[in-house]
């Protein structure tokens, strides 16, 4: 039988703390992913001239007519570098008929030309050998160790910088690398994609610069600012994506320059609300702590400044980076299927629509796996987001089943690494919740989900599941009103993300993990934005042990001097529309013992349900919660429930028809029957 989280919800009040997780290990350390910007992914390379230890002159733009070229850093002392020789030599002519060209960099001053020459010849390197003492180009490319790889395309932008692969590290050795970061690099640009990881942290023998480098290069549209656009919002600022404004060309950004800054100053581009991770005293700077974090480095930021106050030069054409290619209309690429709407749905011109829901057939025929997904609204400019759910004969319930793919402007794809995937019953149907923001034109929309299947049974079945406490109140005018509730682990969990959702009234968002030593912060969104449905995806994964709890809390502004509230003088409570409110952390897992089967499905014993020690019947359920209805209201609610029987109401509240927290008979009879079934 599969397993699957029971959530408990608690109310309480929170605990703000800021205790540290636990150091990374001072002794084995490996490559870790960092931030991209902060690490100059994205910039120019200038077109450096190097000697080879032959006397031959290259520059950089000597290999333009390649793929690519890779800056290696290496040396024959480093203990790293020594056992990465090998694996540089071996990547170098595995590469070779790719068009994929190798620079290797010596940066050490001590080291003889004898010594370099038999380091050449033991491991036939192919590629100019640069003997750099005065150590300018590490200079230019801020390297840091000598086991550091660059890869730049043939517009000598970097996209790639860090380790060849995690095989060896400080205090430890692998049989063979879990993680081929350079490789990876390398098919990702014969493949004309962006690398997955692209910057990670290098074990190595750490560089010393004697005197800092001085460059008087003037910030351009071609030589920086573009580059910094199409790393971080080219994706939806184009034609064909999904933000109203493209930035596709120096007239395009030159016009909204103005407005780009702004935004950027305000934090509200790009999408990001996080705020940063700085527990971990032992992690590297800018180590990446989320895998999608949009944010801007520092100097980004610095550079988009800069060139909007030097009245936002072109520069030479010549510098533009290369174009980035997308694979038609779809993120993912072309999907191995795509469900649509049956039927356009009708958007107003005017005012405010309540959520309309949509129902998909599959039409399956047995369990997929799903490596992939990506919703696309067919009208994006009134489309605010969407939740899918998976549906089969009975309701679905948004917080017992959670969110199953889901569509917000900029968060409109789960993408899943090898070994990890969402299942896909057999004749499971589709059901979409649908905002529509009306844009002053009557339209209709029809939107799709592509899915790329998992070309193999995963390791890892990816779940979903809420955090809520459905039984909200807040008062009138109240500015920070608080609302909690938890989440206490029966079991080992590995932990990929969070994806807070509330309406609104929604001010912020935390979420916590309580254990016996002390609480540590997992998400903390100090401004939650309605307007951004983003999902927080972890850039590696977060074990929390049995018996561990994850609170979520949420902050509430129902005061007039929140300009989104519809009224500041009404009581509001859980619904589903946006003038009503939401408390939902979402978090989703996989179970890291669990291993899944296609065909392998959960199932409930219609025979006996044991909880809290005991077996309850279905015969005597109705009963028993009639005992346990302590005002006598002919309702069930959660807190009436003691904790014993909290698995049983968590089971029955799939069939809380009106979805409102509250159990009546008549659902309870609708849950026996469905458990009977």
């Amino acid at each position: 039988m599969k397993k699957a989280i029971a959530g408990i919800f608690l109310c309480g009040l929170a605990v703000l703390s800021t205790a540290a997780s636990p150091a990374e290990s001072p002794i084995r350390r490996g490559p870790r992913p960092v931030k991209p910007g902060a690490y100059g992914v994205g910039r120019q390379i200038p077109d450096l001239v190097l000697t080879d230890i032959a006397g031959t002159k290259h520059k950089l733009s000597d290999f333009s007519d390649r793929k690519a070229v890779v800056l290696a850093m290496t040396g024959t002392g480093c203990p790293l570098c020594l056992k990465y020789a090998p694996s540089l030599a071996m990547i170098e002519r595995r590469y070779r008929d790719e068009e994929i060209a190798f620079v290797f960099i010596n940066p050490n001053e001590s080291e003889s030309i004898e010594r370099v020459q038999d380091a050449v010849d033991t491991h036939r390197l192919q590629g100019p050998y640069v003997r750099d003492e005065q150590m300018i180009l590490p200079r230019v490319l801020g390297a840091e160790t000598t086991t550091e790889v660059f890869v730049l395309d043939r517009a000598r932008t970097l996209i790639y910088r860090g380790a060849v692969d995690d095989q060896y590290g400080f205090g430890y050795a692998l049989e063979m690398p879990r993680n081929s970061f350079l490789t990876n690099a390398l098919d990702a640009v014969l493949e004309g994609k962006t690398p997955e990881t692209q910057a990670t942290s290098s074990p190595g023998c750490e560089l010393f610069y004697e005197n800092a480098i001085e460059t008087d290069a003037a910030v351009t549209y071609h030589n920086r600012i573009s580059r910094i656009i199409q790393a971080n919002c080219i994706d939806c600022h184009r034609d064909s994506g999904l933000a109203p404004i493209p930035l596709e060309n120096y007239e395009q950004v030159k016009d909204y320059a103005g407005m780009i800054r702004s935004v950027i100053q305000r934090g509200i581009m790009p999408p990001w609300f996080a705020a940063p991770m700085t527990t971990n005293k032992q992690a590297e700077p800018h180590s990446l702590h989320w895998s999608n974090d949009r944010s801007l480095s520092v100097q980004e930021k610095n550079d988009l400044f800069a060139w909007v106050d030097s009245g936002a030069p072109e520069g030479d054409p010549a510098d533009a980076p290369l174009p980035k290619s997308f694979s038609g209309d779809w993120l993912i690429g072309e999907p191995d299927a795509v469900f649509e709407f049956p039927k356009p749905l009708p958007v107003q011109a005017t005012g405010a629509m309540p959520y309309k829901y949509v129902t998909v057939e599959t039409d399956l025929l047995e369990d997929k796996w799903v490596q992939a997904i990506e919703v696309r609204p067919g009208k994006v400019e009134v489309v605010h987001h969407v939740i899918v759910s998976l549906q089969n004969d009975q309701k679905v319930n948004q917080v017992r089943n959670g969110l199953w793919a889901g569509y917000a402007p900029g968060n409109s794809t789960y993408v899943y690494p090898s070994g990890y995937a969402r299942r896909l019953p057999q004749g499971a149907k589709l059901r979409f919740q649908m905002h529509y923001t009306p844009n002053g034109t009557a339209t209709e929309d029809r939107t799709r989900i592509g899915l790329i299947y998992a070309k193999e049974p995963p390791r890892h079945e990816v779940e979903m599941i809420g955090i809520a406490n459905r039984r909200l109140r807040i008062p009138p005018g109240a500015e920070n009103h608080q609302v909690v509730a938890s989440l206490r682990l029966p079991y080992d969990v590995q932990i990929l993300g969070f994806l807070p959702h509330m309406h609104l009234r929604g001010k912020a968002a935390r979420y916590e993990m309580l254990t016996a030593g002390g609480t540590e912060i997992l998400l903390d969104i100090p401004h939650y934005d309605f307007n951004w449905q983003l999902f927080y995806r972890l850039a590696e994964p977060q074990v929390l042990r049995q018996g561990e709890t994850i609170r979520f809390t949420g902050w509430f502004d129902n005061s007039e001097n929140n300009p989104a509230n519809p009224d500041p003088g009404k009581a509001v409570r859980w619904g589903k529309q946006t003038e009503d409110e939401m408390h939902l952390g979402y978090v989703e897992y996989v179970i890291p013992d669990a291993k899944p089967e296609v065909g392998q499905s959960e199932s409930v014993d219609a025979g006996s349900l044991g909880f809290g020690g005991k077996a309850i019947r279905p015969a005597s359920l109705v009963k028993t919660l009639r005992q346990l209805d302590q005002n006598k209201d002919g309702k069930l609610e959660g807190s009436e429930v003691p904790t014993k029987y909290q698995r049983v109401f968590e089971l029955l509240d799939a069939d809380d028809a009106d979805d409102d927290g509250v159990l009546t008979t008549k659902e309870v009879t609708a849950a026996i029957r469905r458990m009977r079934k």
